[in-house]
């Protein structure tokens, strides 16, 4: 009881203060994950160097399938949110696009020098932008949840100044 008294509250039969809901265990444990702060460069870096080690796996393990690499990016687009700055949140959406378009080269395939393989690269492109609008909109929507509440935590935080400030 002293412990939850001490938290900042009353203490309610399940020992922990009043107005406190329980943290499910999936947040603990995404709590506990690294969590990076990159630049807009570095996470475009990061998502493109990703993508293309994904696509060079792809190719060589299961003979360049689209949809294992599609699947996949899913999880680099999020992470690449997740991990990018609150200053550079909006490169998020923009860098992970590309890192789909970096990481398709080598499963595109094409054969005829450069034109071939240009030409099947903007053909996967095209055939396969269900997963490219995807792991897009996962970086957009994370991107745009982690802006809101920084944008509510500096509200807060200017609310709580001018509340303390002493009125002249």
């Amino acid at each position: 009881m002293e412990r939850a008294v001490a938290a900042g509250g009353p203490a309610r039969a399940s020992g922990r203060p009043a107005g406190r809901r329980p943290v499910p265990p999936v947040v603990l444990a995404l709590r506990r994950l690294p969590s990076p702060r990159l630049t807009g460069l570095g996470a475009g870096l990061f998502a493109s160097a990703v993508m293309l080690t994904l696509g060079l796996l792809d190719q060589l393990l299961l003979d360049g399938s689209p949809v294992v690499y599609g699947l996949l990016f899913l999880p680099v687009s999020a992470l690449t949110a997740l991990w990018v700055r609150t200053a550079d949140l909006v490169t998020a959406p923009i860098g992970v696009p590309i890192a789909f378009a970096v990481g398709i080269v080598p499963i595109a395939g094409g054969t005829g020098g450069f034109g071939g393989q240009a030409m099947a690269v903007v053909t996967a492109l095209a055939v396969h932008a269900g997963w490219l609008y995807g792991g897009t909109l996962v970086a957009g929507l994370i991107a745009s949840v982690r802006k809101v509440r920084d944008m509510g935590r500096r509200h807060q935080r200017a609310a709580a100044a001018a509340g303390r400030r002493p009125v002249a």
